[in-house]
């Protein structure tokens, strides 16, 4: 029995952040009735494809059932509220006005199930002179400063390659859901959620724009010690046109590595301030130009440093860790990752 077993969940959110949302529910034992358009969900016909289904739309809507309604007919409107009388949650991603129009609100729905968990997610939010702006995750990030930061070596911003807005609000919002259904245990009633992309991932600039949320200056990459200022949190090229990471900047790394690279002289420049650790990063780019990406990975074994070399999904999927902790999993026909979120009494 999951955790979330006998919790019902109506999801009429369509894409990404919402349904990442309900299916960690459902991965938890939560019962989720998806409510589609008649159209069905637009993930279900994005590539690639295994089988009859879209990878995407199966690694986000496993474990639960799906129903497709016309919300704008009678007979839809009246399925609808049939799901709502026995539900516990409800999750919703059209933009703001969207649900008024349709006469299921959070007013109205509550009015017939005052226990009802409501959650909204929205680019920027049911308020705000940005409500009604359109968007999907790269314009949050731009519109957040993460875009800014998420740049090469020119200071060009590129397109990421996580949608990390999404990502944050689906997370957001699944937290916010299970809060107020403990906040439901103390006084009987459920709660609205006005859940944003932009609100969900403006918190996780805490660690890189400090000065900025001070009232001081943007960071800039170049002189960030997360960003690439810093040699021991920096991306390198080796010799077969690979690259490795070094990923952690405490002074035992620093020491373990420059040691053993026969360059203690370098060591108190890994603690310089960010931007000035530039003779460091040049010692270590030319360095690891010197062999190839899995040539240092067998050098690393025995090193005590923060280092990994870059994967791409591929390898990534196939390193043997992915099987030890049970990552990927073959089901209903075709592979999908496995949950996060583990008990150990199940």
């Amino acid at each position: 029995m999951g955790k979330l077993s006998g919790i019902r969940v109506v999801d009429l959110s369509l894409f990404l952040p919402g349904p990442m949302l309900t299916m960690m529910m459902a991965d938890q034992g939560a019962e989720v009735v998806k409510v589609e358009p008649l159209a069905g969900d637009p993930a279900r016909d994005q590539a690639p494809f295994e089988g009859d289904q879209s990878v995407w739309f199966r690694n986000l809507n496993r474990g639960k059932s799906c129903r497709r309604l016309d919300l704008k007919s009678d007979a839809g409107r009246d399925a609808l509220w049939a799901l709502i009388d026995t539900a516990d949650v409800f999750v919703e991603g059209f933009r703001p006005g969207v649900m008024a129009r349709l006469g299921f609100d959070y007013a109205a729905v509550s009015a017939r199930n005052a226990a009802i968990v409501y959650c909204s997610i929205s680019a920027f939010g049911q308020s705000g002179a940005l409500a009604h702006h359109p968007a999907h995750d790269m314009a949050a990030q731009a519109m957040a400063g993460f875009l800014s930061v998420n740049d090469g070596p020119d200071g060009t911003p590129v397109v990421p390659g996580v949608p990390s807005a999404d990502l944050a609000a689906g997370l957001t919002g699944l937290s916010a859901v299970l809060m107020a259904l403990i906040g439901r245990e103390k006084t009987g009633r459920g709660d609205y959620i006005d859940c944003a992309m932009f609100d969900s991932l403006l918190p996780w600039c805490a660690h890189i724009a400090g000065n900025a949320i001070a009232g001081g200056d943007a960071p800039r990459s170049t002189s960030q010690r997360s960003l690439g200022g810093a040699a021991f949190y920096q991306v390198y090229a080796t010799s077969d046109a690979r690259h490795i990471v070094l990923g952690g900047r405490e002074e035992k790394f620093v020491g373990n590595l420059l040691t053993a690279l026969d360059r203690p002289d370098l060591i108190a420049m890994g603690s310089a301030p960010a931007g000035e650790q530039g003779p460091l990063i040049d010692f270590l780019r030319a360095t690891f130009a010197t062999r190839t990406r899995d040539e240092w990975v067998t050098w690393f074994a025995d090193k005590d440093v923060a280092f990994a070399p870059v994967l791409d999904f591929r390898e990534a999927l196939d390193a043997p860790h992915i099987a030890e902790r049970g990552l990927l999993v073959e089901a209903d026909g075709g592979h999908m990752i496995g949950p996060a979120i583990r008990f150990a009494d199940g």
